[in-house]
């Protein structure tokens, strides 16, 4: 996040009065009378940027890797992420909120896997494809049919079809997340297998080791 901090206007009009005022009440003959023109300027001015700070703004900076097409996924993820957190801001009732917070909460790191493993692309850029648009289409026709503002049969029974299908969602995304990790776990685990047979040619596993 990056921090932009926008300045209030209110000290500079606010100077600008009192000096205005102050040069139709006073005469400005003399040097003082000058000196205490801008004195009393300086004075207002200082007095209200420190009533007045202005506002901080937190901007997010989007992440980039230079690989044009992983930029262009990491982009969609972050809309579809933020398309869900409008919704869950409309949505009510605790359980259903819960549910779409733990899909994105796991969207997110599906699409920041990319980032720290460029090989997860395909499966990734393929999550975005096929299982993330329905997600979305779901959680819209829920907010929609919620918004309704009324009961009814139809009504009643998609909703709680929506909300049971969401706890199918999450458990197939972790296993989404946890399939990127498929690849990491083989490399490590040749690493392990490599560095036992090293120790082992050795003489250093056991009780050789010393």
């Amino acid at each position: 996040m990056k921090e932009i901090r926008h300045k209030s206007v209110v000290p500079y009009y606010g100077a600008a009065v009192v000096l205005i005022l102050y040069a139709l009440l006073f005469p400005l003959y003399r040097i003082g009378d000058y000196l205490l023109f801008l004195g009393a300027g300086c004075v207002v001015f200082f007095a209200l940027r420190k009533a007045f700070p202005g506002k901080v703004e937190h901007v997010k900076i989007p992440v980039t890797t230079g690989d044009t097409d992983t930029d262009a996924l990491l982009r969609e993820g972050e809309t579809a992420v933020s398309e869900m957190t409008k919704l869950l801001d409309t949505i009510k009732g605790k359980a259903v909120r819960e549910k779409i917070f733990a899909i994105i909460e796991v969207t997110d790191k599906i699409f920041k896997d990319v980032i720290e493993d460029p090989t997860d692309y395909k499966q990734v850029r393929r999550f975005a494809d096929f299982y993330l648009p329905t997600t979305m289409k779901l959680l819209h026709a829920y907010d929609r049919f919620a918004r309704s503002g009324t009961d009814g049969e139809h009504i009643d029974a998609t909703l709680a079809r929506i909300e049971d299908a969401l706890d199918q969602i999450h458990a197939s995304y972790l296993k989404q997340y946890d399939a990127l990790f498929k690849n990491q776990a083989l490399d490590i685990e040749t690493d392990i297998i490599v560095l036992e047979s090293m120790l082992k040619k050795e003489g250093l596993t056991g009780s050789d080791f010393n």
